[in-house]
C-alpha cells in the first residue's frame, strides 16, 4: 500500500474543537474476517476493536499493561491490546474472546468453546471482567502445552488479575479442558467437594 494511502491527514473533531489528526488506513485479520478501515494513527489495536469495530469483549481496564483484562491472540499468543498500536497488528491474526465460539463450531465442535464451558461450570468468574482475557491466556496456554501443570497454569495466566474469585475456579478450569482433552477425568471442583462433604 503507497504511504500516502496508508497514512493520510484528515480533520477529526476533538474535546477542544476540530484539529488535524493523522488517520491510517487498517487492514486487519480479526476471528477469520478480514476489516479495512480508517482509525487514528496513534489508537492502540484495543482502540480499534472496541471504538471502530464494536467488538467489546477485550475490556479497558488499566490501560498500561498491568490488568491483562485486554488480553487478545496475536499469532497464537497472548498479546495486551492496550500496548500494541493497530498499525503493527496488520498482516497477522488476531483473535478475540468473540471468535472463539464460532472457530469452534467451524472446526466440528458445539456451542462454545471448551474453556469458556469450562469457565462456565466451574463457576470461574463473578463480575466477568477479567474473563475474556484469562480465557485467552489460557487458551494460548493449552495450545502450546495440551496438558500443563498446576504450576505451568499459574505461569501462563500471571498476567491476569481478578479481584472476584481468589482464582481457585479459574485454575480449576482451565485443569478441566486438560485432563478432558487428555481423556482424563477431570478433578472434582472445590466447591463440589465441600459440598459433598457437607451432604455425608
Amino acid at each position: 500500500m503507497p504511504a500516502w494511502i496508508a497514512r493520510a491527514e484528515l480533520t477529526l473533531p476533538d474535546r477542544a474543537g476540530t484539529m488535524p489528526r493523522a488517520m491510517r488506513l487498517l487492514r486487519l485479520s480479526i476471528n477469520g474476517d478480514e476489516h479495512r478501515l480508517a482509525a487514528p494513527d496513534h489508537w492502540t489495536l484495543l482502540e480499534v476493536l472496541r471504538y471502530a469495530l464494536g467488538l467489546t469483549g477485550s475490556k479497558q481496564g488499566c490501560d498500561k499493561g498491568d490488568c491483562g483484562a485486554c488480553t487478545v491472540l496475536v499469532d497464537g499468543e497472548p498479546v495486551l491490546a492496550c500496548l500494541l498500536l493497530a498499525g503493527e497488528a496488520e498482516g497477522r491474526a488476531i483473535t478475540t474472546i468473540e471468535g472463539l465460539a464460532p472457530a469452534h463450531r467451524r472446526a466440528g465442535g458445539d456451542g462454545a468453546d471448551p474453556l469458556q464451558e469450562a469457565f462456565d461450570a466451574c463457576g470461574a468468574l463473578q463480575c466477568g471482567f477479567c474473563q475474556p482475557g484469562m480465557i485467552l491466556s489460557a487458551k494460548a496456554l493449552l495450545a502450546r502445552t495440551p496438558f500443563p501443570t498446576l504450576e505451568e497454569v499459574h505461569a501462563a495466566l500471571g498476567g491476569n488479575l481478578c479481584r472476584c474469585t481468589g482464582y481457585t475456579q479459574i485454575l480449576q478450569a482451565v485443569m478441566k479442558v486438560a485432563h478432558e482433552g487428555a481423556g482424563l477425568e477431570a478433578p472434582r471442583p472445590c466447591w463440589a467437594t465441600a459440598r459433598d462433604e457437607e451432604a455425608r
